[in-house]
């Protein structure tokens, strides 16, 4: 199974110029829904603004050289292994689901566009599996076993809700995707198909277009940090201070001049969940 091209039979109803026109139609979308989603939303003009007030607000000029440094450090940590995850079982979880996405996607553009006609395909069709397989990994325990929703609030698992458009259909699109590697057969297929047309068309509905802000957010979240401006935020320190007091009003005016230490607030509790 894992090292036979999973796409080969299919020549046999589809040519490979179909296969890759789907694949082609499935990136447009995507992109289209990604594009659409900025617009609606006025992402872009959130980040614009957000940067300009930070700008505004700094008290330091953060160089290229800085600045170069931070992006990597967003890459490194935010991207690459999402140090944002405070609960080591939820960040476990997405790197799973995630490098399983990028392989899966990954390999089948590969097998697609570079092996159709061909039942091997070297070390791809086992990476296809794999990505398919830590996808489900992934995925299922994140759903059955993670979620706030469901471990905090008692959601039951099967009541669904449009936000969970995302990870239903990438987990029925890796599970029949297996399921029709094994055992063949059309209904397989087909379910897999329709899956994952869900999957790369629903991005204006689902939080498909998520994965592409996150960094973009973390990356100016560091620049406030760097250059002082901390998105208008109060410095953590002593909120008794003059220079924090006259910078931000609204301390003493609500708290006094010598505000009472408030505690450890939601760090009081250690995440058990996001």
């Amino acid at each position: 199974m894992s090292l036979a091209n999973p796409f080969y039979d299919l020549t046999n109803i589809l040519s490979p110029a179909m296969m890759q026109l789907y694949v082609i139609a499935m990136f447009v979308a995507v992109a289209a829904g990604v594009i659409f989603d900025i617009f609606h939303k006025k992402s872009l003009q959130y980040f614009s603004e957000n940067a300009k007030k930070a700008e505004q607000a700094a008290r330091r000029t953060v160089g290229g050289g800085e600045k170069a440094s931070l992006a990597i450090s967003t890459v490194a940590n935010e991207v690459l292994t999402s140090s944002e995850f405070a609960n080591p079982k939820r960040r476990l979880s997405h790197l799973f689901t995630m490098y399983g996405f990028i392989l899966f996607v990954i390999s089948t553009v590969v097998l697609i566009f570079g092996y159709a006609d061909s039942a091997q395909a070297g070390i791809w069709p086992l990476l296809w599996h794999l990505g398919a397989l830590m996808i489900c990994i992934g995925g299922y325990w994140f759903w059955f076993g993670i979620r706030c929703d469901l471990t905090s609030e008692g959601k039951k698992w099967y009541k669904l809700a449009r936000a969970d458009i995302f990870i239903v259909s990438l987990l029925m699109t890796a599970t029949f995707a297996l399921l029709w590697s094994i055992f063949g057969g059309l209904l397989f297929f087909i379910i897999f198909i329709l899956a994952s047309t869900v999957l790369f068309t629903t991005v204006i509905w689902s939080k498909f277009a998520h994965m592409f802000y996150k960094p973009a957010a973390a990356y100016q979240k560091k620049i406030t940090k760097a250059d002082g401006s901390q998105e208008n935020l109060p410095d953590v320190g002593d909120l008794s201070d003059s220079e924090i007091q006259s910078r931000y009003p609204d301390i003493p005016e609500y708290m006094g001049a010598n505000p009472e230490y408030m505690g450890l607030g939601i760090k009081r509790e250690p995440p058990h969940h996001f």
